[in-house]
C-alpha cells in the first residue's frame, strides 16, 4: 500500500457508517482516513467515504472488526505513517492499544489535539491537559466532540485495497452490540441534549428529564455523580470518562460544570444552565443562566408540555 501520508487517520466502520469522532480524526490527519470494516467495497465504501466531511483522501478496506486480527493485518500496511489517529470510539480504543504494540510504538490515549511530535491529552480526571511528546512515530486516540470540522472542498478520493488477513491470531469477539433503550435516544450525534447533574436530587427527576427529552427531541444524559448514584446507565454518562458530545443546544440541570464533564461538551452553540448557584462553572460558561432549584423547573416544564399536548 503505497502513497500514504504521514498521517492517517483509522477508523473501524460498523454497518457502513463511521462512528462519533471519525470525521474529527479525519480532519486532525488532513482528511487522509484508512476506512475498515466488512463490506467495505464498492458503492458501500463509496457511501462510508461519503459521510466523512473532512476527507480528502479515503482508503478502505473490506476486513473484519476484531481487534487482535485487525491490528496484526494492518500493522504491515500502517509502518510506513509516522502518526495513525483513531477516534475514541468503543472500536477504536479497542483497536488502538493492539495496534499500537503490533506497531511497537507509542499510544497517546485521550488526546483533544494531536501535534507534530505528539499530543495534548486530558489527565486526572480531565482536570488536567498535558502536552505528551514522542521521539519517533506514535498513535493517539481522539477525543469526540474537542474540535469543529471543516468540509473538504471537493469530494474525495476513494481507493479500495485487499490487505491480506493475518492468519492465528486469537482474542476476544463481538458476541452483539445493543442499541441504548433508554429515554430520549442515543447520545452519539445528538444535536440537542439535555443533562442531568446532581442537583436534580434524585433517580425520580433524572426520569422525568428522560421523558422530556423524548418529548422535545433531545437526547439524554449525565454527569458522573448521576450515573455514580446509579440514577442514569454510566452509557448516559458525558465527559473525560464519559462519552463525548457536540449538539447544537444543551441544556444543564443542576450541572455544576466540573473540568471532567465539560471536557467532554465539544463547542454547543447554545448553553443554557438551571442551577441555584449563580457562580458555578456550568452557569459561567453558558449563554442563558438561569438561578432556580432544577428538579422544580424540570417539574414545571413538564407540565407545560403536558398541557401544550392536551
Amino acid at each position: 500500500m503505497s502513497g500514504l501520508p504521514d498521517a492517517l487517520a483509522v477508523v473501524v466502520v460498523r454497518d457502513g457508517s463511521p462512528p462519533a469522532g471519525a470525521d474529527e480524526a479525519t480532519a486532525e490527519t488532513d482528511g487522509a482516513v484508512l476506512l475498515v470494516g466488512p463490506g467495505l467495497r464498492g458503492p458501500a465504501a463509496t457511501q462510508a467515504a461519503r459521510a466523512l466531511t473532512s476527507a480528502r483522501h479515503v482508503w478502505t478496506a473490506d476486513c473484519g472488526t476484531e481487534p487482535g486480527a485487525l491490528a496484526a493485518t494492518l500493522a504491515p500496511l500502517l509502518k510506513p505513517v509516522r502518526t495513525l489517529v483513531l477516534p475514541a470510539s468503543p472500536d477504536g480504543r479497542d483497536l488502538a492499544p493492539r495496534l499500537a504494540a503490533a506497531l511497537g510504538r507509542p499510544l497517546l490515549a485521550g488526546a483533544v489535539e494531536v501535534l507534530p511530535h505528539g499530543a495534548d491529552v486530558l489527565r486526572w480526571g480531565g482536570t488536567a491537559l498535558v502536552e505528551l511528546t514522542v521521539d519517533g512515530p506514535f498513535l493517539a486516540t481522539l477525543e469526540p466532540g474537542v474540535r469543529g470540522v471543516e468540509p473538504a472542498p471537493d469530494p474525495a478520493v476513494v481507493t479500495e485495497i485487499a490487505p491480506t488477513a493475518a492468519s492465528g491470531v486469537h482474542g476476544a469477539r463481538t458476541l452483539a452490540v445493543h442499541d441504548v433503550s433508554e429515554e430520549g435516544g442515543g447520545l452519539d450525534g445528538a444535536r440537542r441534549v439535555l443533562a442531568a447533574g446532581g442537583g436534580v436530587g434524585s433517580p425520580q427527576a433524572v426520569a422525568l428529564l428522560g421523558r422530556v427529552a423524548t418529548a422535545v427531541g433531545a437526547a439524554l444524559g449525565g454527569t458522573r455523580v448521576v450515573t455514580d448514584a446509579g440514577w442514569l446507565a454510566y452509557d448516559r454518562q458525558i465527559g473525560t470518562t464519559g462519552i463525548g458530545v457536540d449538539p447544537d443546544l444543551y441544556v444543564a440541570f443542576g450541572v455544576s460544570g466540573a473540568p471532567h464533564h465539560t471536557g467532554g461538551l465539544g463547542s454547543p452553540r447554545d448553553v443554557v444552565s438551571i442551577n441555584t448557584d449563580p457562580y458555578c462553572p456550568m452557569t459561567a460558561m453558558a449563554d442563558l443562566g438561569i438561578v432556580a432549584d432544577a428538579a422544580a423547573v424540570l417539574v414545571e416544564l413538564a407540565r407545560k408540555l403536558e398541557t401544550e399536548d392536551d
